[in-house]
Parts: C-alpha cells; sequence; structure tokens
C-alpha cells in the first residue's frame, strides 16, 4: 500500500483522530454509499453501533457527534467547529437528521446510537456498524468499518471479513522499514526528505506537494494561535483549565531572559496549545494522530523560532522527513492508542518529529533514523489511560514532554555519527509486540492506568 505525507498530516477536529475523525468519516461514507446505490431515498432509519474502545470511551471523545456529523455528510477537513453544537443541538431537540442534507429520518439517539463497552469487533478494537432500512424494517444496507488509527478508515462486511481497497499507485522508492529507507538513500546519494518527496510525484507535482505542505503548517500555527487565544475550561466534567493562555503571557514579559532552557518552555507552550484546542474540538491536523498532534507543530515551532536560517524549505524538509518515518510506523507497526496503547500515537509522533528535527539540523540519513530510533525507544509501554476518557489527562501534558524529548533525542543523534546498536526497525517491531502483549484495559478504554486512579471532581 502506497502512503502518502498527505495520509499522515491531514486536517481535522479533535478530540481524537481514531475516535472522533475516523467515526465521522466512516458515518459519511456509508451515507455517501447510500445514495451511490440508489437506497436513500428510501431510507427511513439509520442505526448505528459502535464496539471496543469506541464504545467504551465514544462518548468523551465525541464519537456520538461525530456520527451524527458524519450521517449529514460532514466530513472532518472541512466541518466548521464553530458550528458543531448547534448543528448537534437541532438534530437532538428535533431527534431528526437529514441524510447528506437530503433524505430527512427520525434518529434517536436512545435507540438508533448504541454504545457497545464490552463486545468488540474481530478486526480492530475500534470497529462500527451502520444499517439502513426502509419504512417496514427491510435492511438496505449494512456496513461495517474500522478506524484504525490517524483517521484512517477501513471497511468491512458485516460479518467482520475485511475488505481494504489499497492504494497500488506506483512510487519511484517504494519502502516499508527503516533498513529499506536507508538503503535508498544510500544507492540513491540522496536524504529521506528527497526520497519521500519523490515519492510523492505520483500523485501531485513539486509545487503542489510544497504548496500542500506549507497549508498543513499554516494550519498547525493556527491551532497554535487559537490554543493561546482561547481562555477557558475544556468541555467533559474534568475542569481542566486552559494553561496556554497564562502561559504565552508569562513568557512574553520574560523577552529579556537569559535562561539558557527558556526555549523548552515555548516547546511547552505550543505543544499545550495544540492539545487543549484538540480536547475542545477545535480544528487539528492529526500528525499523525489527534492524540499526539502536538508533537511535530511544537517541534517546528521551535525549528521556525529557535534556530537561525529557517525557511520554509526547512519546513517542507521537515514535514517529508517526519512523514517517511510515520510510514514506516503505519506499514510495519500501529499509530493507534486503542491497538498498541500511547506509544503508537504519542511515540510514533515523537519520533517523527526527532527523525525530521536531526534532517533540517543537517543530520545524515542515518543521524536522522538514530534520532527516530531513540524518541521511540523511550516511549516503549507507554500505556493510553485517559481519565474520563477524555483527551486531557494526561494526554495534554504528555505531549508537552514528547516534544522535549524529540529535540533532546535530535541532538543526541546529531553528536553521533550515525551508528548505534538498536535500530529503528528493531524499536518499532519491540513498540508492536509490546502493544501485542499489553492488556486491553491499558489501550484506550479508560479502564486502567491513571484513568482509575484519579478522582474525579
Amino acid at each position: 500500500m502506497a502512503l502518502s505525507v498527505f495520509d499522515l498530516f491531514s486536517v481535522g477536529i479533535g478530540p481524537s483522530s481514531s475516535h472522533t475523525v475516523g467515526p465521522m468519516r466512516a458515518a459519511a461514507t456509508f451515507a455517501e454509499r447510500l445514495r451511490d446505490e440508489g437506497l436513500l431515498d428510501r431510507v427511513e432509519r439509520v442505526h448505528a453501533q459502535l464496539f471496543g474502545s469506541l464504545g467504551a470511551t465514544g462518548h468523551g471523545h465525541g464519537s456520538d457527534k461525530a456520527v451524527l456529523l458524519g450521517l449529514t455528510g460532514e466530513r472532518p477537513e472541512t466541518c466548521d467547529p464553530r458550528a458543531v453544537e448547534s448543528q448537534l443541538a437541532r438534530m437532538r431537540a428535533d431527534k431528526r437528521l437529514a441524510v447528506l442534507g437530503e433524505r430527512e429520518i427520525r434518529f434517536d439517539e436512545a435507540t438508533d446510537l448504541v454504545m457497545h463497552r464490552r463486545r468488540t469487533l474481530p478486526l480492530h478494537p475500534n470497529g462500527m456498524t451502520f444499517t439502513a432500512s426502509d419504512g417496514a424494517g427491510q435492511v438496505l444496507s449494512e456496513r461495517t468499518y474500522y478506524s484504525v488509527g490517524g483517521g484512517f478508515v477501513v471497511g468491512g462486511d458485516a460479518d467482520g471479513g475485511t475488505k481494504i481497497v489499497e492504494d497500488t499507485t506506483p512510487v519511484a522508492h517504494p519502502f516499508r522499514t527503516g533498513d529499506e529507507l536507508l538503503a535508498l538513500c544510500a544507492a540513491e546519494g540522496k536524504s529521506i526528505a528527497r526520497i519521500m518527496l519523490e515519492n510523492e510525484l505520483s500523485w501531485r507535482t513539486e509545487a503542489q506537494v510544497r504548496q500542500g505542505l506549507l497549508d498543513i503548517w499554516a494550519v498547525m500555527k493556527e491551532c497554535v494561535a487559537n490554543g493561546i487565544a482561547n481562555e477557558g475550561v475544556l468541555p467533559g466534567g474534568l475542569r481542566v483549565r486552559r494553561r496556554a493562555p497564562e502561559l504565552a503571557r508569562r513568557l512574553s514579559l520574560e523577552a529579556a531572559s537569559v535562561d539558557p532552557l527558556r526555549g523548552m518552555d515555548w516547546i511547552t507552550l505550543y505543544a499545550l496549545a495544540v492539545n487543549e484546542e484538540n480536547a475542545s474540538g477545535g480544528r487539528v491536523v492529526t500528525a499523525p494522530t489527534n492524540g499526539a498532534a502536538g508533537i511535530i507543530p511544537a517541534v517546528l515551532h521551535y525549528y521556525c523560532d529557535f534556530v537561525p536560517g529557517a525557511d520554509d524549505d526547512g519546513v517542507v524538509r521537515f514535514l517529508l522527513t517526519a512523514g517517511a518515518i510515520g510510514v514506516i510506523y503505519k506499514e510495519t507497526a500501529s499509530i493507534s492508542g486503542a491497538e498498541v496503547g500511547c506509544q503508537g500515537e504519542v511515540g510514533s509522533a515523537c519520533s517523527m518529529a526527532a527523525g525530521a528535527m536531526a534532517a533540517v539540523l543537517g543530520g545524515t540519513p542515518r543521524q536522522v533514523e538514530n534520532a527516530a530510533e531513540i524518541g521511540m525507544e523511550h516511549n516503549l509501554g507507554l500505556t493510553c489511560d485517559p481519565v474520563g476518557g477524555l483527551v486531557q489527562i494526561p494526554c495534554i501534558e504528555r505531549n508537552a514532554i514528547a516534544s522535549v524529548k524529540a529535540i533532546s533525542a535530535a541532538r543526541t543523534a546529531l553528536r553521533g555519527d550515525g551508528s548505534h546498536v538498536v535500530s529503528l526497525d528493531k524499536v518499532v517491531k519491540t513498540m508492536r509486540e509490546t502493544g501485542a502483549d499489553m492488556k486491553v484495559k491499558y489501550k484506550e478504554t479508560a479502564r486502567g492506568g491513571l484513568a482509575v486512579n484519579v478522582i474525579e471532581c
């Protein structure tokens, strides 16, 4: 399967790529299929069932809202977060929704949207089934989808048989592993960013790739700005106060500070701002997931603000390099917290950011691979344990700490010559195996770890 950097970095809404973005895309895809098959005019009822992690933490992650919005035709990349609550309020008050904005049906969440907290489907913890019926109760269509992390959705039929449609577009330099990527760089005499760029040319022109990545960067910057500007308490009941606005004010007042570690505080600010926006349902870039969305923007901000000579070319190289590392995780392991724990989300993002930072600081491909390996190695075993099922505690701070860790990993790798004992591929394999061994309660079900040891007030 060919993966593009734009598969790993896409615009969506919070708080979760697997639990919000994925279900919205799945619901919209189901609705569009009804129209494409000529069934929409006969639909009188749509029944949605969410299984596994989606059922266990769906309310906290906004999965219920995502399903309603998706059925109406909303897509995460174009949905206006500011209009979401009013749309939902109307649908819930009327107990009606317009499928794709065309076919109005009765929809009562109490009976038509079922969260199965203890039942799972066979292929992945994040499974969902949609059923459309006519006025006589006859089933017109039934489809199963799996949200496999990072907003990616794959299809299955109702009995769980996989029907994954892969992108078979040929690319100039196919790779799945770190060793394969390094071999390509050595054989071609090219950087990781250049290898990734030449693969991207299978879908877009070089000018389109560059502009697309700069557009992604613009959304990341806007998200940071919004996170700094928006005050208050995050939704969901934990009463978590937004910290980015106050931290930004304090750092601005300390402009003359000579503290050599002050840059770390700015990295923390950038990450907090993004993840507080994500937790509030704002517009973010999945990088590669929403739960880890603050790490790559924070490190990229640090590059632009603190590295002499930083420019748009560097931003493009950064995102291409991060994307190439993300391909390895997506192809050979997982970026889904429900599947492998938070090591697959924060760990992968930290690794991607570390490698990308090493690249824009002048690192060789081997130093970049070393940085990426360090970034993941010290996130191995990280559980996904959101308190209250919300992407707030420990998720927001976890992004800030991982952002600092990514820069440290890059600097450590650049102090060496790229040779090291543990390869990126070995650490990715270890992450995958650790995730398989991890108890389900530590994988985004909110039934283990901090999720059960923090008293909710």
